[in-house]
């Protein structure tokens, strides 16, 4: 039974706007802006709506809010973010926003064993009976979850048969654990330029996409007319409608003549749904539509990602550490292996920030937060976590399989 205080989702959404509105005042505000030179108003965005679900003023599993804007209103943000796609700008970035993101992988596959083999020596019960609902089970839920995404997450727990108990237990480990790492990454975004000068990181090539975009913007900026604005809706809602469509003919067709398939998130419309929209935004960029950069295309796509954003943090909440402390305990340290590893290899090759925090993100967050990231550091940049993201989906499903074989090693012996 719900027992939240408020449990109709129009008021959930005008608390989102009104939230999202009050963050962002305040961001331009002589009295607070000192604030957010340190703190960005994407982590506010974010972590103002889990206080709402901690206390349970709304509950976040409940609301259907998350669902609306991730089906809806984050196909429609893609759409818009990629309109403005500098494809060969992307290629000269270089090859270190792929090596980041696959060191993200890499390390959300040892992490999880290490984890294990650490708790296990420290509190020995946490390995338990194999059965079921066995820890290293539940965790394969999870490496699914931070490679690719929901339904490598969904592929996992059929491929280990993994009982409801663990998995109910590991998705909350898997939501706060992973919502807490995306606010230490927003907290370093916030930093990008003294971080990258004390590393003596390459950051020249994000500076040119950078650049070229504002530039742009310059250029061709003017104030957007009603019937501009109504095409970018239309393009937006427009194009995520036929993404829908397209999702919903191909997955039956997936679901009933591959099976084998399956592990490939190809029985997923959620996976066809990001993948073709993404290719539709991707086409659109090569067309007049991209024009629509200069009357806020872009502007109309980050308002979609800021509502995403506030809902994502609308499931989060901080008080469930404390029911399974030991599991928390355990993704922690997962979390943290991964985040030295990315540190480590981002130092080596002076990898700037942003190909870090893309990187990690396109793992553990998947097309959700990966863009969120990514235009934290500038909404040019958007489409980076976008690619990475869809990359993420189609690896994830292999990397957590090896992962889970990994950990079933450990736990058996």
């Amino acid at each position: 039974m719900n027992t939240a205080l408020i449990t109709n989702d129009a008021v959930v959404l005008g608390l989102l706007a009104t939230i999202l509105g009050g963050v962002f005042y305040a961001s331009n505000h002589p009295t607070f802006k000192k604030i957010f030179t340190y703190v960005p108003a994407l982590l506010f965005c974010y972590f103002l709506p889990s206080l709402l679900n901690t206390f349970g003023i709304v509950d976040g599993d409940a609301s259907q809010v998350y669902y609306i804007a991730s089906r809806y209103l984050l196909p429609a943000c893609l759409v818009l973010l990629l309109l403005n796609l500098d494809l060969k700008a992307i290629f000269n970035l270089g090859p270190k926003a792929v090596i980041m993101f696959l060191t993200g992988t890499l390390g959300i596959v040892i992490g999880g064993p290490i984890a294990l083999l650490i708790m296990s020596a420290v509190s020995p019960e946490i390995i338990g009976v194999d059965g079921p609902n066995a820890v290293w089970r539940g965790m394969t839920t999870v490496a699914g979850s931070w490679i690719g995404g929901g339904a490598n997450q969904a592929a996992m727990k059929e491929v280990y048969e993994v009982g409801g108990d663990i998995f109910s237990a590991m998705v909350t480990v898997d939501i706060i654990v992973a919502n807490v790492w995306m606010a230490v990454i927003l907290i370093l975004a916030g930093n990008a330029k003294k971080i990258d000068a004390k590393t003596g990181a390459d950051t020249s090539a994000i500076d040119a996409l950078r650049e070229k975009a504002e530039a742009y913007k310059a250029a061709n900026d003017r104030n957007p007319s009603l019937t501009d604005l109504m095409l970018i809706v239309a393009i937006g809602f427009g194009f995520t409608a036929l993404a829908h469509i397209f999702a919903d003919t191909v997955t039956p067709y997936f679901v009933e003549n591959h099976p084998e398939l399956k592990k490939l998130s190809f029985h997923s419309k959620f996976f066809w749904l990001i993948v073709s929209v993404s290719i539709m935004g991707l086409i659109l960029s090569f067309t007049k539509a991209r024009n629509l950069e200069a009357v806020g295309a872009s502007k109309v796509g980050t308002i979609y990602l800021y509502i995403l954003v506030a809902s994502i943090g609308l499931h989060m909440d901080v008080l469930k550490i404390f029911n399974a402390f030991s599991l928390f305990v355990l993704g922690g340290i997962w979390m943290l292996v991964h985040a030295v590893l990315m540190l480590t290899v981002a130092k080596l090759i002076k990898a700037p920030l942003f190909f870090m925090a893309v990187g990690s993100q396109a793992n553990v967050g998947g097309a959700a937060s990966a863009p969120v990231v990514a235009s934290a550091f500038h909404p040019a940049l958007a489409p980076v976590g976008v690619l990475l993201a869809v990359f993420g989906y189609l690896l994830g499903t292999f990397a957590a399989w090896f992962c889970g074989q990994i950990l079933q090693v450990i736990a058996v012996a």
